[in-house]
């Protein structure tokens, strides 16, 4: 057989040319200020507050990171995030699966009501003074479980769970194993998780970065700095950590304080951001995989 090569059309690559021009555009748009970040984070602080950086560190140093090794409250702040991350989204990935898995079979009683149950929540909530009463009156306040339990469960990512069961887990395999006498529990814990590697890493990641960036519930229920997450920490550096120009009577003074405070933003923001990007390129292989199957909902 002869192969047939199709040509583009002249309005085809116009249009291609445009695409990718636009493609282009957005991706420095968004890559940019992460660069700058980066590059400012390696920088000399005279060299930031003159706005010499662009792309690459100008003057190198390292003195904003020794100077964010060398802050206890930080490295305390990256220790808590690390515990809420890990554990947080252990606790939600088995409840997660725990809910999705019986709604996910036909032979559930009453599974339409419990299914409508969970969307009712998505749609209606108690509200954030009764959340904070719960957690209060359960004597969670100012103790790890207040950062891990109040959002431990996500009903968006149960349905999408449960619709990659029901889609990739076929009725065959159930039925097989009830005939050799195997349990739910056996089935679930022998079959089901090791053939949903994609879908629990994608799911597992949505509940890692959302740990790994929550702030808003330690600004409700922690008052003990020693438990503040790294997010918190990053937030009152950001946001108290200005300086007060009528507090300060020698100008290179305040130049060389405001200087190492943008300086150690910078370095902050970047360590925050590590552990999720070191993160993601062990599951990035099934991310797409396990998004595209469990993303049609049933």
């Amino acid at each position: 057989m002869k192969k047939r090569t199709v040509y583009a059309t002249g309005a085809d690559r116009v249009l291609s040319v445009f695409l990718n021009a636009f493609l282009w555009f957005w991706i420095v748009v968004i890559a940019y200020p992460l660069i700058y970040v980066v590059a400012a984070s390696f920088s000399s602080s005279h060299a930031v507050i003159s706005g010499k950086v662009w792309l690459w560190p100008v003057e190198p140093s390292l003195r904003a990171y020794r100077a964010v090794f060398n802050n206890g409250q930080i490295l305390s702040g990256f220790y808590n995030s690390t515990v809420y991350m890990v554990l947080g989204t252990a606790i939600s990935l088995v409840l997660t699966v725990l809910a999705a898995y019986p709604l996910s079979r036909k032979e559930l009683v009453g599974g339409r009501i419990f299914s409508g149950l969970f969307l009712f929540t998505m749609l209606f909530s108690g509200g954030l003074i009764p959340t904070y009463l719960v957690v209060k009156d359960l004597g969670l306040r100012n103790t790890i479980w207040a950062m891990i339990l109040p959002s431990a469960f996500s009903v968006w990512n149960m349905i999408i769970t449960r619709t990659y069961f029901q889609t990739a887990i076929p009725d065959e395999l159930y039925e097989a194993a009830q005939l050799d006498g195997c349990s739910d529990f056996r089935f679930l814990n022998r079959i089901v998780l090791p053939l949903s590697g994609p879908i629990l890493a994608v799911i597992g990641l949505y509940y890692a970065v959302g740990n790994w960036n929550g702030y808003f519930n330690a600004l409700l229920y922690l008052d003990a700095s020693r438990l503040y997450p790294l997010q918190l920490v990053l937030r009152d550096i950001l946001v108290l950590g200005n300086i007060d120009i009528s507090m300060v009577k020698d100008f290179d003074e305040m130049v060389r304080k405001q200087g190492l405070a943008d300086l150690l933003k910078y370095a902050v923001i970047v360590v925050a951001s590590v552990p999720v990007m070191v993160l993601y390129p062990f599951i990035q292989r099934y991310f797409v995989k396990g998004v595209m199957i469990g993303a049609v909902k049933g």
